[in-house]
């Protein structure tokens, strides 16, 4: 039984973690608007960042999971390497509300963690997996709001180094000493 049952936990991590099919959506295009309820109870929207940051865009699979534990972990405990740059980031999942207010709680976020319980962002973005659920998918979109990157070979152990280091790539200017 123990061996079904990790055969079978394996095979969900694989299915929730990664894309069939890469994204539809290509560097240069438009992202998708969005308008999602954080964990805190705001409201995030694209658009409102536009002229004044460029986004980060995390999704991952379910929270309250390995994998996607140690991803919100990593921007947690490394987000200050974020933060360097003028950047709004975001961990994003179609986990309805309450399960990302927990997940939060219990990993200590800082920072946004939006839920798209109706999948219409995740459909729009191209990310939802053969299980319904988001891909480990990062999108990295300019001040224009035009996509600068997609990255869908994520780390979760390394997530917040590897976003810095992808922002200097894309020179993401530094954010404003306080």
């Amino acid at each position: 039984m123990k061996k079904t049952f990790t055969i079978a936990w394996t095979l969900f991590a694989a299915l929730t973690s990664f894309s069939v099919l890469a994204t539809d959506l290509t560097v240069g295009e438009q992202a998708p608007n969005f308008r999602l309820q954080a964990t805190t109870g705001d409201y995030y929207q694209l658009s409102d960042y536009q002229g004044k940051q460029a986004v980060v865009l995390a999704w991952y699979p379910m929270a309250n999971t390995r994998g996607c534990t140690i991803e919100c972990k990593s921007l947690v405990e490394q987000g200050h390497l974020i933060r360097e740059y003028n950047v709004s980031y975001f961990m994003a999942s179609v986990d309805p509300l309450d399960d990302n207010r927990d997940f939060a709680k219990k990993t200590g976020a800082d920072f946004p963690m939006l839920s798209d319980p109706s999948k219409e962002t995740a459909k729009a973005y191209d990310v939802l997996n053969i299980m319904q659920f988001a891909s480990r998918v990062t999108f990295y979109v300019s001040k224009e709001g035009k996509i600068l990157k997609i990255d869908e070979d994520i780390n979760p152990r390394t997530a917040a180094e590897d976003i810095a280091t992808q922002l200097k790539a894309l020179n993401i200017e530094l954010a404003q000493a306080k």
